[in-house]
């Protein structure tokens, strides 16, 4: 429900308070009435003719400050005199809160065009590519080598690139930490990482420990692929590329 201001229930309580002095003193004289409810006295006389022309009953003057407006549309025929009780006109005030009235608001959406935000970015990798695999191939030693021999073993003999890492730490630590404690716990601290770090949040500000925990293996695994790939010469020994030339064996 709407509430009304203070200041219009004051003014309709004191023009009820003189509509109700005007019915007790008996109408009194025309004139005082007519001044009293502010109508204009030739709409009072054409509300009279078109009464007796229709031969309705004698002219009922309207209440101080509220029945202004229905005794206008009243003389001109046009709108119906509605009465309350005890002949008074009632009127309802509603207070309408000040705005435009269509409220249109943007939304926020977690989207963008695919042109030219998203091509932009790919054609932009793709060129990245293309220059690195170009440098690459320049300058790193990839020649085709004879048919395999079953009877003679290649020297040095490399794992594939993804288990080059696990290749180094079997140079550096006993068979049974380099291949099954080190990877088992590694294995177990992923496996635990949802239930330690249980932060919904996508930002990656807010998930610290997730991050640090995914760039120290990521650190160490390059680390030790890019050392066997490189750095190790015939024997599996530590070499420095650039003395005999880059050499990289897929």
């Amino acid at each position: 429900m709407t509430e009304i201001p203070e200041h219009l229930r004051k003014r309709a309580s004191e023009a009820k308070q003189k509509a109700e002095a005007a019915a007790d003193s008996g109408g009194g004289d025309e004139s005082s009435s007519a001044a009293e409810s502010k109508i204009p006295a030739h709409l009072l006389e054409r509300s009279k003719s078109a009464k007796s022309s229709s031969g309705g009953a004698d002219t009922a003057v309207a209440p101080a400050g509220g029945g202004v407006a229905v005794a206008a549309a009243a003389a001109t025929g046009d709108v119906p005199v509605m009465s309350g009780p005890q002949g008074h006109t009632q009127r309802l005030l509603t207070v309408v809160k000040s705005g435009s009235i269509q409220d249109i608001k943007m939304k926020p959406q977690d989207k963008v065009h695919t042109w030219p935000h998203l091509i932009v970015v790919e054609f932009g990798a793709a060129l990245f590519c293309t220059a690195f695999l170009t440098i690459f191939s320049i300058f790193v030693n990839a020649p085709l080598l004879e048919l395999a021999n079953v009877n003679q073993t290649p020297n040095p003999s490399k794992a594939p690139w993804y288990f080059m890492g696990l290749q180094e730490m079997l140079t550096l630590f006993h068979p049974m930490v380099a291949g099954v404690t080190i990877p088992g716990i590694g294995l177990i601290v992923l496996v635990l990482a949802p239930y330690i770090d249980k932060n919904p949040s996508n930002r990656p500000e807010d998930r610290k420990f997730a991050v640090s925990i995914f760039t120290v293996f990521l650190m160490f695994w390059a680390v030790l692929v890019l050392i066997g790939s490189f750095f190790r010469g015939p024997g599996f020994n530590f070499i420095f590329p650039w003395a005999s030339g880059l050499f990289f064996e897929l």
